[in-house]
């Protein structure tokens, strides 16, 4: 998979690109349901269990660079992220809006293995304090049927700004 964040042409002819696209799409606004109602835990479900999870900087990605600010190996590892952010992490509460759109499928495999890209807006409401955009940068993700269900196979959440807020605790 292309890990950067420049233009990757599709690959699929449009009476297969776009059913996957529509359910790519409720795919994402379960997702952001979730995780923007604070159902943290919920988070590691929309994933298989041999799962990769990775938020970097765009520039980590451009070059290739596995490195990433997160970095999570399988749902279990992703299950105790989430846990000790619902239950044992003290940060200040917020409110998250995830926008998710220009959702493109850029290739299906026969084996079932679909391959999409999608820009994301990461809004955080501090409950004492201002609206910010906290986060911008695309999804490259890879998923896959577990029965019968689409989950995510791999997650690259590329962050645009080269700054980034302190405060980053929950997934993107």
């Amino acid at each position: 998979m292309n890990q950067s964040n420049s233009y990757v042409p599709a690959r699929l002819p449009l009476d297969r690109a776009v059913p996957l696209k529509a359910e790519i799409e409720l795919f994402h606004a379960e997702y952001c349901a979730a995780l923007d109602g604070g159902d943290v835990e919920r988070w590691p479900d929309f994933f298989v269990a041999d799962a990769v999870y990775r938020v970097t900087a765009r520039e980590n990605a451009e070059l290739n660079l596995p490195v990433g600010l997160v970095y999570a190996e399988g749902r279990d590892m992703m299950h105790d992220r989430a846990v000790a952010i619902s239950r044992t992490q003290m940060f200040a509460p917020r409110y998250l809006l995830h926008i998710v759109s220009g959702v493109r499928v850029i290739d299906a495999d026969a084996a079932g293995q679909i391959t999409s890209h999608a820009s994301f807006l990461l809004m955080q409401t501090l409950v004492e304090g201002p609206t910010t955009m906290h986060l911008a940068g695309v999804y490259q993700d890879v998923f896959v049927r577990e029965d019968g269900v689409l989950r995510l196979k791999r997650r690259d959440v590329i962050y645009d700004t080269n700054i980034l807020a302190n405060d980053l605790v929950y997934p993107v």
